[in-house]
């Protein structure tokens, strides 16, 4: 079983208790069971042996945790801020190295936590892109320039904001909580706060991949700090601290854009990674079994990931088509353990949503082509079912659409709106085309958008008029990673009024320019002198 303490200044800290992580599988085989076993070992009343499906324990910690290392990360800042670029990114090289030689061990800890095998190795990936060399030498092109101007050296420099702290999601703590390394290549240090729902991922992480390599170059104690406590706990605490100078926050839109206002109210920066709600455009000339087999991408992990299609629309002229290939893969898909190979769902423990936007869809004229059940593990229908069947809806007409839920907001749930521009829509492609750009960004959201098509001149295009949105895929995996793009960021209710492409190194850092001179003062630009 593994066991992590805190990690504060380099050490390892007692904590006010532990969070004993369980195989997820267990919960299916056996929930009220599981979560007793898991209660008494918190208590420490649990007698006997620790069963199997205990794989790890992470320290419990509270706010004098978080204040300390969140002065850890001060002490070390102006000493790790002060490392070449060059070795910063050699350290970043040896983390990509070290991820890849132990990817089989990160995947089983993400399989325990819940992750569906699949689900992982992408995951993985994306761990893996974000930092590949390619990424990394493309992140130094941007960290720094230097320019000859006129006898003079101009440099320039993005600088460390400092002390960086981390709050990763609960639905993928480990890979996302993994993006702080890339603060650590803008030369800040780190206080990453692990989910008390699933710190072990993180805790591994850290532990096992980043403080070996840190240690490797003689980092200052502090560079990286883990702790793992409940969001309250410490979040309140980052914003009153003047050692913390960016908060970089996953989660809702409705908590991440008020913490946003916060930070700046009170003098950090925000970096928000928060909602999305993806649109996914078939045009009439698109490889129909391709853009199908893209958009099944929805519903990975029940399709409670921020990044995935939430909606499509397809082009009126190749609709039924389309739907006729799609239904079929989107039946096939099957709840199961996390372990089994074949497995995408994962069990939806907030389903209240999901039935009212159902609901609601059926309520104005949508057909729902497939799903709408619980059903169980072995994905028979049952009342108390932990999984959705994926669920597909057809909506008629693009304004009729929007007023819709389902459209409209952010699915956290297996419920896919595949649109049809029909009755008050424009009938030529050109102005129809024109009318799902603008569909597009009247979306509130803006992570990522998908474009399958035929015709470079349509793809274009959509490349030139879409505004909204951290990244537009066309004719790809609307979830692959991609080396030099990052694999986060968006604009809207995604990231914040500040919302972009989220290249963590660039946000957690500030441009600097230098200028060498020749020795003589000249305040006079000779444009206007001479």
């Amino acid at each position: 079983m593994l066991s992590y303490s805190a990690y504060i200044n380099g050490k390892d800290v007692e904590g006010v208790g532990w969070t004993y992580v369980v195989k997820a599988s267990a919960y299916l085989r056996d929930g009220r069971g599981t979560f007793r076993m898991k209660r008494q070992l918190e208590l420490g009343k649990h007698e006997g042996e620790i069963p199997d499906d205990v794989v790890g324990r992470v320290a419990r910690c509270n706010a004098e945790h978080g204040r300390d290392a969140v002065r850890a990360a001060r002490a070390a800042s102006r000493e790790f801020g002060r490392t070449p670029l060059a070795v910063r990114a050699k350290m970043l090289n040896d983390i990509h190295n070290a991820v890849l030689s132990r990817v089989e061990e990160f995947e089983e800890l993400l399989v325990a936590e819940g992750h569906p095998r699949r689900l992982a190795r992408w995951e993985i990936s994306g761990v893996l892109r974000g930092c590949d060399p390619a990424t990394i030498e493309w992140y130094g092109t941007q960290l720094h320039q230097t320019y000859d101007f006129q006898g003079r050296t101009v440099e320039l420099v993005r600088k460390p904001d400092g002390v960086v702290c981390i709050n990763p999601p609960q639905n993928a703590a480990g890979s996302n909580g993994g993006l702080g390394i890339l603060a650590l290549l803008a030369g800040n240090t780190l206080v990453v706060k692990a989910p008390r729902s699933s710190p072990l991922s993180v805790a591994w992480f850290y532990r096992e991949i980043v403080v070996p390599v840190l240690e490797q170059y003689g980092a200052p104690a502090g560079t990286v700090n883990v702790i793992s406590a409940g969001a309250n706990e410490v979040l309140e605490g980052w914003l009153d601290d003047p050692d913390v100078d960016d908060v970089f926050f996953f989660g809702d839109s409705v908590a991440g854009l008020r913490l946003g206002e916060e930070c700046v109210r009170r003098g950090k920066k925000p970096i928000l990674e928060l909602a999305g709600n993806d649109g996914f455009v078939v045009w009439r000339d698109a490889d129909l079994d391709a853009a199908a087999r893209a958009l099944i991408e929805s519903f990975y992990g029940s399709s409670q990931i921020c990044m995935v299609p939430k909606y499509a629309v397809v082009h009126p002229a190749v609709a039924d088509e389309f739907l006729a290939t799609l239904i079929p893969l989107v039946e096939a898909l099957r709840p199961g353990f996390p372990e089994d190979e074949t497995t995408l769902l994962s069990p939806v423990l907030k389903t209240d949503k999901y039935f009212d936007f159902l609901s609601q869809a059926r309520a104005a004229g949508a057909a729902v082509l497939c799903g709408g059940r619980r059903v169980d593990v072995h994905g028979e229908e049952a009342a108390d079912g932990v999984f959705l069947q994926p669920t597909v809806i057809r909506v008629d007409g693009l304004a009729d659409s929007r007023r819709l839920s389902a459209v409209r907001e952010e699915t956290f749930f297996p419920l896919l709106p595949v649109v049809v521009p029909g009755e008050g829509d424009p009938a030529d492609d050109a102005d129809l085309l024109d009318a799902v750009v603008e569909f597009l960004d009247d979306n509130e959201y803006g992570l990522r958008n998908s474009l399958w098509t035929g015709s470079r001149e349509i793809a274009d295009e959509v490349a030139a008029s879409l505004r909204k949105g951290g990244m537009l895929k066309i004719n790809d995996s609307h979830i692959g990673f991609t080396s030099y793009l990052s694999t986060h960021g968006g604009t809207g209710k995604t990231g914040g009024v500040y919302g972009e492409m989220n290249f963590v190194g660039l946000r957690t850092s500030h441009v600097q320019g230098i200028s060498w001179g020749n020795g003589d003062p000249q305040p006079l630009d000779e444009l206007v002198t001479r």
